[in-house]
């Protein structure tokens, strides 16, 4: 059935034909939604009783109206800002679709079945959640009056495969240079963390660094939600686990990085540093775990040793260990960026340093900028004194 059929349908006309429907706790079939029809004194011609059909399985089927969107090509992201704006983003910023919801209650219930789905609460006593869906597609939802204009959703879409570093300078994410410069780190098993904003391509660009590691060594794998599928032989995934209904089972992101240092890994990667899992990392790469690697949101390299100092420093560690210990743990920060126009893009790529007053700073030591070559910058010397000199170890 073609969206201008389906257009053409009342809001109201659905909404009487799926009252009815649930009176009688009957399946929704053509030959039902026929009879419900004339009940009511409606048009019963085949291509009403097929548009009126088809918009009440998008209730049960999938995600819906949204279904469509999440099957385009290139689409990473669907926004949803309650009924009357559907945006995707496929790399070049977020775009209006023509989507429409009837209204609110037609969001809240597709945000409610899609909860449900994946054994969560949504309602007024729990009006937000956060989750993977079966598909592995990310899906958080916060509910109106909460969020305005009304219920909002947000759906982060999987990738049938990691991208190749190739491939992401072919898309201009990344220069050529810079990409020689980072299958380098990976090579040396230099600790390093990727930061950026949210939706800067963090996750692919680590993707695509973990399918350069050697193919002998054990990834292990800890995240939030399940993201991150490297195309490496030897992955072993741990994702975290949120209360149940009654508040009880709760696995969090700390709890699992440390049962992954027990898991021999040669490499330890945390999808997402945001909480006191920090503390953890930091301890690991400060043990023989060479090569740890994650991603944290930040607006620059030179913001990431404020970022964990937060962090580790919520989680009880004084300043002072925080920064002894991140000068000793981490190696390199690979910072993205988005542009004006929304495409995403490496921009930076610095080491860490302490300074006299035992603070930890990222000396800058190759720019990226948007057009032209790489800089590299003076201060650091030609690549980059201290990355040269931590390739050479």
């Amino acid at each position: 059935m073609t969206s201008l059929l389906r257009s053409r349908v009342q809001p109201e006309v659905v909404e009487a034909v799926r009252e009815q429907l649930a009176r009688l706790g009957a399946e929704v079939t053509p030959d039902l939604v026929a009879r419900a029809l004339r009940d009511q004194g409606r048009p019963v011609g085949d291509a009403t009783v097929l548009a009126v059909h088809d918009l009440l399985q998008e209730d049960v089927r999938g995600a819906g109206p949204l279904e469509p969107l999440l099957r385009r090509p290139g689409v990473t992201d669907v926004l949803v800002n309650g009924p009357g704006a559907v945006y995707v983003d496929r790399g070049a910023g977020l775009e209006l679709t023509e989507v429409r919801f009837p209204d609110d209650d037609a969001v809240r219930r597709l945000a409610q079945r899609l909860a449900g789905a994946a054994g969560r609460r949504l309602d007024d006593a729990t009006p937000h959640v956060d989750l993977r869906l079966p598909d592995g597609t990310r899906f958080h939802a916060v509910l109106a009056p909460l969020a305005r204009p009304g219920t909002s959703i947000s759906l982060r879409v999987p990738r049938g495969r990691a991208f190749t570093l190739a491939e992401l300078v072919a898309a201009g994410t990344l220069h050529r240079s810079g990409a020689e410069l980072l299958g380098q780190v990976v090579a040396a098993r230099l600790a390093f963390l990727v930061s950026g904003g949210t939706g800067s391509g963090k996750t692919t660009l680590l993707c695509a660094l973990l399918g350069l590691v050697d193919p002998g060594h054990r990834l292990v794998v800890v995240e939030d939600a399940s993201e991150l599928r490297p195309d490496h032989p030897h992955v072993v995934g741990l994702e975290t686990r949120p209360a149940n209904v009654e508040g009880a089972g709760e696995i969090p992101m700390r709890v699992l990085v440390r049962q992954a240092l027990r898991m021999r890994p040669d490499r330890l990667v945390v999808g997402e540093v945001r909480g006191e899992e920090v503390t953890d990392l930091l301890a690991a790469l400060n043990t023989g775990h060479e090569g740890g690697c994650g991603t944290l949101h930040a607006n620059s390299a030179a913001d990431v040793p404020a970022r964990i100092e937060a962090l580790a420093m919520a989680a009880g560690l004084p300043q002072a260990a925080v920064h002894s210990q991140l000068a000793s743990a981490l190696d390199v920060v690979v910072h993205l960026g988005r542009d004006p126009d929304g495409h995403r893009r490496v921009a930076e790529l610095g080491c860490l340093e302490r300074g006299p007053d035992g603070l930890v700073r990222v000396v800058p030591a190759v720019r990226f900028p948007r057009e032209g070559p790489p800089e590299e910058l003076a201060a650091a010397g030609a690549l980059g004194a201290l990355l040269a000199d931590r390739l050479r170890r």
